[in-house]
């Protein structure tokens, strides 16, 4: 994982816990104050976001307890690794794209950051500069040329 997703996972654990979590507990307040809890449908829901944020909340400590900050340092532009831009090409087409392969967790399409275990991914990983790789994808098979490789 990366520095940067490191933090943005931390700010999002303490998002729910010192935002969420207190919310959720004033509605479960609020319906219990209503009356009768075995026939009180804003309870029940209240409690079932409790337990909803209860489980995001651990799986987010989880995720970061296990994961492993990347020391972009030791990483070089002469093979495609993790936390490197490539820009590659479709031999078919000419169509160039370029995309920034991180940990699962960071994935983010619409940012240009893949997976590392996408097949994209896998299929550019290990792989240098002017190579054509070919990726199986879910269309079929696939040429890329690797144009660029960057931090």
């Amino acid at each position: 994982m990366t520095k940067e997703g490191y933090k943005k996972k931390m700010e999002e654990i303490a998002f729910l816990e010192s935002v969420e979590r207190p919310r959720i507990s004033a509605a479960i307040a609020e319906a219990r104050d209503k009356g009768d809890l075995s026939e009180n449908s804003e309870y029940d829901a209240a409690k079932e976001a409790q337990g909803m944020l209860e489980m995001k909340i651990s799986q987010l400590k989880d995720l970061v307890a296990n994961s492993r900050i990347i020391d972009e340092s030791k990483l070089n532009n002469e093979e495609v690794q993790i936390l490197n831009r490539v820009k590659i090409k479709n031999t078919a087409n000419g169509m160039t794209m370029e995309y920034t392969i991180v940990a699962d967790s960071e994935a983010d399409l619409k940012a240009k950051k893949i997976g590392s275990s996408t097949p994209i991914a896998q299929g550019l990983l290990g792989h240098k500069l002017g190579e054509v790789v070919e990726i199986k994808v879910p269309a079929g098979l696939m040429k890329f040329e690797i144009v660029e490789i960057n931090f």
